[in-house]
């Protein structure tokens, strides 16, 4: 597998926003407990079925200093979509664009969602499902995510630190000629 190994630093980003402002890894780490980095597309409908249910996760971890970072490197997607689906899903997490698809390749990602659960060190504890149940929130049997972070802020092991994430591929650029 290409990307980001469990146990190894995540790549730091700088990205832009759809609310106007850079996003920098480094500093969430700084005021964080551990980040979430979903890689995220407006037009997956795995993507859709779970934007609910990362509002939702971003609300109950709030308080206990965790940030979900959702970041779109699909090539076929515009900065103005991302900024339209920010305003109507009425995000509370930042939403960012990886127009050079230089992180999403550093991470590894292959499809959208995909989610790197980092401690607050940058180091990556969990990669892979949100849960086991894209369809609806009340088929989930196993919440990877959830799990993964419960036992992160307990100083915990991850009981399963690796799953295979489940979606849409991620839309690359074409290679240059």
């Amino acid at each position: 597998m290409n990307g980001t190994e469990i146990g190894a630093y995540a790549p730091d980003f700088e990205l832009p926003g759809t609310k106007g402002t850079v996003h920098h890894l480094a500093r969430y780490l700084d005021e964080c407990r551990a980040v979430v980095v979903v890689f995220f597309s407006n037009t997956c409908p795995h993507c859709q079925m779970y934007l609910d249910r990362l509002k939702a996760l971003q609300r109950e971890y709030r308080d206990r200093r965790l940030m979900v970072v959702a970041i779109n490197a699909n090539d076929s997607e515009t900065f103005e979509a991302m900024k339209a689906l920010a305003r109507k899903a009425e995000l509370n997490f930042p939403y960012l664009r990886d127009v050079t698809q230089d992180v999403a390749q550093c991470f590894g990602v292959t499809v959208t969602p995909e989610v790197f659960l980092l401690d607050k060190t940058g180091v990556l504890c969990y990669r892979g499902q949100i849960d086991d149940c894209a369809e609806s929130a009340a088929g989930v049997k196993q919440n990877y995510l959830q799990d993964a972070i419960e036992a992160l802020l307990k100083d915990e092991a991850i009981a399963i630190p690796r799953t295979e994430a489940q979606g849409c591929p991620l839309n690359w650029r074409p290679a240059a000629t």
